[in-house]
């Protein structure tokens, strides 16, 4: 098979991927509705099968990151619900950064060299400061959802952020998100028993997100701290 092929074979296997899934309409069965129907049935499920149910769970997890569907909140809320604690977010954590590190690695495949072709120089300072600064910029992303899952996914492929740096700062970084959601789910039991209303504000309330953005400024402390040693060497003159 031509070269050229090989390397785009793992975004055109993705993007099939994703066109069947969308068309087919799997992801409307990912919601609180859903749950509600048959949770009781899944509780039993879970019970007579404690090691296939979660490896299905977190294969299911990986796939759906890896092809940037809609239902990652539904599953981490779902995982809560159906795993204890330290495990529903165990298996949230690892499969998302796997899922992450497939479509990461499928951009930079793809798409490196045509970026590095066609970069203005406005992208390329960008690509100097994400190499400088690629940890603490990744964590901040992952701390702080001001973008996408899937864009900060991809994005660091762009700027030839390594492997090692993008796995481990996916894992720390959508922990402390991943456990909050894992913690609403474990409180699902009484919402769908008495068919209580449910809303995703209730849980990212104010001071969840005063914390997520005070550990996203915490990521950033290297690069402002030295921004800030720079100019004062600057301000001091010859």
């Amino acid at each position: 098979m031509n070269k050229k092929i090989l390397k785009y074979l793992p975004i055109l296997i993705i993007f099939m991927a994703m066109a069947s899934i969308y068309f087919s309409g799997v992801y409307h069965y990912l919601s609180l509705d859903y749950l509600r129907m048959y949770h009781k049935s899944l509780k039993i499920f879970v019970e007579l099968h404690p090691i296939a149910v979660p490896i299905t769970f977190c294969f299911i997890y990986i796939i759906l990151t890896a092809l940037s569907i809609p239902g990652a909140v539904f599953l981490t809320l779902l995982s809560g619900y159906l795993f204890p604690q330290p495990f529903s977010t165990m298996y949230v954590v690892f499969s998302a950064t796997c899922g992450a590190t497939l479509i990461f690695w499928a951009a930079r495949t793809a798409f490196k060299d045509i970026l590095k072709q066609k970069a203005g120089p406005f992208l390329q300072k960008m690509e100097k400061g994400f190499q400088e600064n690629a940890v603490s910029y990744l964590l901040f992303l992952r701390f702080v959802p001001l973008f996408p899952f899937w864009l900060v996914n991809i994005a660091p492929a762009f700027f030839e952020v390594s492997f090692l740096t993008f796995v481990w700062t996916t894992l720390v970084g959508i922990f402390p998100g991943t456990l909050v959601y894992t913690l609403a789910g474990g409180g699902l039991e009484k919402i769908l028993t008495h068919n209580e209303n449910f809303s995703l504000s209730t849980i990212f309330n104010m001071q969840i997100k005063i914390a997520l953005a005070l550990l996203g400024i915490i990521a950033l402390a290297p690069i402002i701290w030295k921004k800030i040693k720079t100019n004062s060497k600057d301000g001091e003159g010859p």
